[in-house]
Order: C-alpha cells, then structure tokens, then sequence
C-alpha cells in the first residue's frame, strides 16, 4: 500500500454525535407537524455541528483547502411525526469513510422531559462527497479531515 492509499472500510463506528434541536412554528406544516423536508435540514446541521466538533469549520476549509462537502445521496426512512415544540435530538455515526466521500447514518429522536432520546421520527444514510470548490469535480478528502474523522469514529481501545 502506497503512502497515500487510505482505506474505505472501517470498523464498526461506536462513537455518536448528539445536536438537540427544538421544534418551532417555521419548521411545521398547517397541521403543526414537522415539514416532511425540514429533517434535511436537522439532518445537514448535525452534520455541519459535528464537523464543527472535531475543529472543522467548513468555511474554513473551503478557504484553505479549496474543498467543499457536497450531498450525493440520501435515504430517508420517516417512522412518526415531530410537532410544535417537541424537543428533538439529532444522532450521527460515521458508516464509512472512502478517499473522496463518507457516509453518515443519521436519527431524529423525540426527547422525553428528561431530555432523552424516547421515539425514533426519522433515520437517514447520507452520503456526501469532497468536490474542489472551484469546479466541483471529485477530490480526495484533505489528510487532516480524513484523520480528524477516522480518529473520532476508532472504536474506544480495551485497557490492558
């Protein structure tokens, strides 16, 4: 394996990220339930936040790699309903890292009142792409963002 081969399958991610969200009156249909689409958006924050975690601004990689993460492909599995004020919580794991794209396994839970996660709403796999920004072609993730990412999803090691 060359220096700069990556790999693409990675073990099994057992790190989660957490986003709470809250429902407001923008983010509902007439009937004061969540807008169907309105999960793309806490979905794409989520994912913007976790980055933002692992020291990752996307503005600032765009700035200094001249790269930006693009949407390639969603699933979206929609279990029951968010409403008016429902205290949400966003989940996020990593699936799979390649040279050029992740993929994310995302959830949208209903807290309780205790702020715990209590009923699946939604679950989506996203995969989005590296594409330099100037001409959105493919380009491989930058090494920092590859490391950063595979460091946060390593299975915690056994202590001795």
């Amino acid at each position: 394996m060359n220096s700069t081969a990556r790999p693409s399958a990675q073990p099994p991610c057992l790190a989660v990220f957490h986003w709470p969200v809250r429902v407001y009156w923008e983010d509902t249909d007439a009937g004061g339930i969540v807008y169907y689409a309105n999960y793309l958006k806490f979905f794409e924050r989520s994912r913007t936040e976790w980055l933002r975690s692992l020291g990752l601004a996307q503005s600032e990689l765009a700035a200094q790699s001249g790269m930006v993460f693009v949407v390639a492909d969603v699933h979206l599995r929609y279990a029951a309903p968010a409403k008016l004020d429902d205290a949400l919580q966003i989940q996020l794991r990593l699936q799979d890292i390649g040279s050029a794209s992740l993929t994310v396994a995302q959830q949208a839970w209903r807290c309780d009142a205790s702020g715990a996660p209590a009923a699946l709403l939604c679950e989506a796999t996203v995969r989005v792409g590296c594409v330099a920004a100037a001409t959105l072609r493919p380009s491989r993730i930058p090494r920092e963002v590859f490391d950063r990412v595979t460091r946060w999803a390593a299975p915690a090691s056994p202590a001795p």
